[in-house]
């Protein structure tokens, strides 16, 4: 009788985890990212600092900022740093929320999954869940309009608090008001019009709304005015250089006298492009390429401001800003495609000189200037102001608001845990878990405070089984307070959002059930020799 030989199907390189192994392997990563941002969450959460490769430091406690800098190996982890860019890309905020959930929805499968309950059903039960969450949600929502400027810096204000910016979320959040207001249009926001400059000078308090552009340029001759009043503003896509021919071209001279008369001309040329830039009124120029040094002599001459190499976004910017529109041939300036503005100044904040355009009519192109002492705080404050940002908006466009404070999350938790009790079927307990993992947002605000989570969610439970929808830890007083009355407020969206996230993921993560790892290189173990999933690197 002959030996059977072993088949091997997959290289030797692979590594292969099957089973319970997989599940425990994929739940372990998920809850080791949701543990490395836990600390983060709420006004009162610490931050990380991220030292990359070459030693780049960042100070934050914005999930998606930490999750996108880890550098996660780990397949199922790198799952998670999915749903917290989704988040922001959604709503630019809630990141964190959203991974907590996320993991402590996995943490709890394994409960069940120890009591032998198959994924399916958890995943059915999960599913479940998350729709009448989401049900539940929008029946505690309340529609706000967007005149109602406090409700909006309320927002901004809860967005920003515990990022670096509470000394001036007050200054911030009527920057950030004024600013969406500005620009949206029929309640629709576009976050691109509204563009974010830093400066290290001054402090953040000094951090300014400008109405209308700041360019990170200065003009092109110190001979140049240094400001112009109420200018006519051309914007030109084309070089103000000579055109070389496109092929190869020689030009034959026999004499002095034609040498001289091609250099006259070609300066000749050059000066009737400042003339038709002239004869236009335009007293300003942002070129999206070069200027000829002789064009700037002669621009110079005639008290014309002019800034060359402007990106194609600002350039973009500047037409909606001034109304102007982006000439590519200098044939078709007229006065009729000239922006306009109240003034434009270089100004030298720094060691940065920066071109401001300012009291643009109706402008629908903001900029907010940062100011600080130091690259590391400037940076976390504009994370501060784009998660203000992205709030306010959500709120402009959607007009539904929920309590923050973790109030919400323990008034969904109870409900679903009624509606757990309506379910007959093994479900019943994956509703439930669902439900305790909601209570994991407070419990972790309380435990960022130095509270005592246990004593806070005792409380918090109490005052919602009496009918206190929007009962909420107040951190900054460590008092159970209605969330809606102090201003605690979020958009609807963000915890829509990370409702969504967050089940989408666990589920993914709950259905795997077999992983195949190919790794480059030979001598490994062959296929079920049952060694190890590599962990997160």
């Amino acid at each position: 009788m002959t030996e059977k030989q072993p088949i091997f199907i997959l290289p030797e390189s692979t590594e292969r985890t099957m089973g319970k192994d997989a599940q425990r392997n994929n739940i372990l990563a998920a809850k080791i990212v949701a543990e490395a941002i836990k600390t983060t969450l709420g006004p009162k959460g610490m931050d990380k600092m991220l030292v990359d490769s070459i030693g780049n430091i960042t100070v934050t406690n914005d999930g998606v900022t930490i999750l996108e800098q880890m550098e996660i190996e780990h397949p199922a982890a790198k799952m998670m740093v999915e749903i917290a860019k989704t988040q922001e890309e959604e709503v630019g905020d809630g990141t964190t929320t959203a991974v907590m959930l996320a993991g402590k929805l996995l943490e709890n499968a394994e409960k069940l999954l120890d009591m032998k309950i198959h994924p399916t059903v958890i995943t059915k039960g999960y599913n479940l869940a998350s729709e009448k969450a989401k049900q539940f949600l929008k029946e505690l929502s309340v529609e706000v309009t967007p005149d109602k400027e406090d409700v909006l810096r309320f927002i901004a204000m809860t967005a920003m608090t515990g990022k670096g910016a509470e000394s001036v979320k007050e200054k911030f959040s009527n920057i950030i008001v004024e600013s969406i207001k500005q620009v949206q249009e029929s309640g629709n926001v576009n976050l691109e019009n509204i563009k974010i400059i830093k400066n290290k000078s001054e402090s953040v308090e000094d951090t300014e709304l400008i109405k209308g552009i700041i360019i990170d340029k200065e003009r092109v001759s110190i001979d140049m005015p240094q400001e112009v009043e109420n200018p006519k503003i051309a914007l030109i896509s084309e070089a103000l250089e000579l055109k070389n021919p496109e092929g190869e071209a020689k030009i034959s001279v026999t004499s002095p006298e034609q040498l001289q008369e091609f250099i006259n001309r070609e300066e000749l040329v050059l000066k009737q492009l400042v003339e038709k830039i002239k004869n236009s009124g335009a007293k300003v120029i942002f070129c999206q390429k070069g200027i000829d040094d002789v064009v700037q002599y002669y621009l110079a001459k005639e008290n014309i401001y002019a800034c060359r190499r402007i990106s194609k976004s600002d350039m973009e910017s500047l037409a909606r800003a001034t109304g102007g529109k982006i000439i590519s041939n200098l044939n078709e300036l007229s006065e009729f495609e000239l922006g306009k503005a109240r003034i434009v100044e270089e100004i030298r904040k720094g060691e940065e000189a920066m071109t401001y355009i300012k009291g643009c009519e109706n402008p629908k192109a903001l900029t907010i200037l940062i100011h600080g002492g130091s690259e590391h705080v400037m940076d976390e404050i504009e994370r501060a102001l784009k998660d203000g940002l992205g709030d306010v908006s959500a709120v402009i466009k959607n007009k539904k608001i929920v309590g923050g404070a973790g109030a919400i999350e323990i008034e969904l938790s109870k409900r679903l845990k009624e509606f757990a009790n309506t379910l007959s079927g093994r479900e019943q307990l994956a509703v439930q878990e669902f439900a305790n993992a909601l209570e994991s947002i407070p419990n972790a605000l309380a435990e960022n405070a130095g509270l005592d989570p246990i004593d806070v969610l005792t409380e918090l439970k109490s005052r919602h089984d009496n009918g206190e929808k929007y009962a909420g830890i107040n951190i900054l007083n460590n008092r159970i307070e209605n969330s809606l009355d102090n201003g605690i407020i979020e958009p609807t969206k963000i915890k829509m959002q990370a409702l969504s996230s967050a089940t989408e993921v666990a589920i993914m993560i709950l259905r795997i059930d077999d992983v195949l790892s190919s790794k480059s290189g030979g001598g490994q173990a062959p296929v079920g020799t049952g060694m190890g999933y590599p962990g997160m690197e």
